[in-house]
């Protein structure tokens, strides 16, 4: 594979796609197998559609000179994406985590954006693929690369870093996701922590949580740039945070009011204002860019249905994440209090542990109504009041639909397969 004359195509094309529904004019598309298909039966489509070039893995597909052969197409994105990041050598910070990392890539974004022309991932674009695609998304004109990398096993935030090799790393926490595939609570902490050895090896930078005692012991031996709340030894010290329910911080007597819910945000607006602050952003600018962000797709969103205040966070749930947002939902001063919470999954052996701990929680909260929704949730039925238990979404909109609510506080957190923004519909 001739990595180098791929390379000189793609700098002829305006951008890149796997996907021919996305595909657009002078586009460069990369035919990748799936479980269930094989791109290289629309290679003829893609060209059809626009494609200047297309690579295949399977000559059975090849039409012509606009057709490039390789041995495997997801290999070749992959190498790609490599050798795209050394054309171009430009800054790229990258961030991984259990919780919060989209948020916080977001955050980042706009303060950096304020002094630099940036590129960030995308969505939650953060894996094998998705992390290539972003690199590729990269080009002359980028003055800072940000990118979102996602694991849920051993070994894979090291082969990320390898491909985009980033100059500056923040890890968002550790916490009890993808249990299954890390093998634990200890296999999350190796396997996230597989972008400090890569930023200690390579001579590169972390920004650390100091109120992040993990955090803090595996970055000893490392370059840091920190932030913490209340610590003289920060980098960046945060005099203050609020929430109820939207979070502000005090920093360098700045009050920063967000659009964000949770104390759980906090550490992710404090990392923003810490990188911000690294990277010589004006402190007004900071202030301006965290306080103008409003977030979407179903992350801690606040809104409104008829007389019923909601907050919708069912983009996706661990245990560690649906702790913080019941723990923070208690804390809210408001009155007729509801929780809609559906199953975590990838949490293999530890699963139905996890679902009792949540359950266990909410005990103690009688002045809350919570409906929980899935099969590990009804393996840990309470008989209490204020509990309902459904195996299903069906079982549960069976019954949520006959139901009027009016003047509640309501909180709504599951895992993505759960789609519980479907509740949204029965609340009038």
């Amino acid at each position: 594979m001739d990595i180098k004359y791929i390379h000189s195509l793609f700098l002829k094309c305006n951008s890149v796609s796997i996907d021919t529904r996305k595909i657009g004019t002078n586009s460069f598309f990369v035919a990748i197998k799936g479980e269930n298909f094989d791109a290289n039966t629309f290679a003829k489509e893609a060209l059809e559609k626009g494609a200047s070039y297309v690579i295949i893995d399977d000559k059975e597909y090849y039409i012509d000179e606009r057709t490039v052969l390789v041995e495997n197409s997801l290999v070749a994105l992959q190498e790609l994406a490599k050798f795209h990041r050394n054309h171009l050598k430009l800054p790229i910070i990258a961030l991984t985590g259990s919780n919060g990392k989209t948020t916080t890539k977001e955050l980042i974004n706009v303060v950096l954006s304020r002094k630099f022309k940036t590129k960030a991932t995308i969505g939650n674009l953060n894996n094998h693929i998705g992390v290539p695609l972003t690199l590729l998304s990269f080009d002359e004109y980028t003055e800072m690369g940000i990118v979102e990398m996602g694991a849920n096993h051993q070994k894979e935030i090291e082969f990320l870093c390898d491909i985009a090799q980033p100059d500056y790393g923040y890890i968002t926490n550790f916490g009890k996701a993808h249990l299954e595939g890390f093998g634990g609570v200890e296999g999350v902490i190796k396997g996230k922590s597989e972008m400090y050895h890569y930023l200690l090896n390579n001579d590169k930078l972390a920004f650390v949580n100091l109120e992040d005692p993990i955090q803090v012991e595996k970055t000893k031996a490392m370059q840091l740039y920190s932030f913490g709340v209340n610590k003289d030894a920060a980098n960046v010290n945060i005099t203050r945070i609020e929430a109820n329910p939207f979070v502000s911080v005090t920093y360098s007597q700045n009050i920063i009011s967000t659009h964000l819910i949770g104390l759980y945000n906090a550490n992710n607006i404090n990392a923003a204002i810490a990188i911000g602050t690294y990277f010589g952003v004006e402190e007004s600018d900071i202030k301006e860019a965290l306080e103008s962000y409003i977030p979407e797709n179903n992350r801690s969103q606040l809104m409104s249905k008829g007389t019923n205040e909601i907050i919708l966070d069912a983009y996706n749930a661990n245990p560690s994440s649906m702790k913080v947002a019941i723990e923070n939902f208690i804390l809210l001063e408001k009155e007729n209090k509801i929780v809609f919470l559906g199953d975590m999954f990838e949490l293999g052996n530890e699963s139905l542990l996890e679902h009792k701990g949540v359950v266990d929680l909410l005990l103690k909260q009688k002045d809350i109504t919570c409906y929980f929704i899935g099969k590990d949730f009804y393996q840990n039925k309470a008989n209490q009041s204020n509990f309902f238990f459904f195996e299903s979404f069906d079982a549960f909109s069976e019954i949520i639909k006959n139901k009027k609510f009016e003047n509640n506080m309501i909180l709504i957190k599951g895992s993505r397969g759960m789609a519980l923004e479907r509740t949204l519909e029965f609340i009038k």
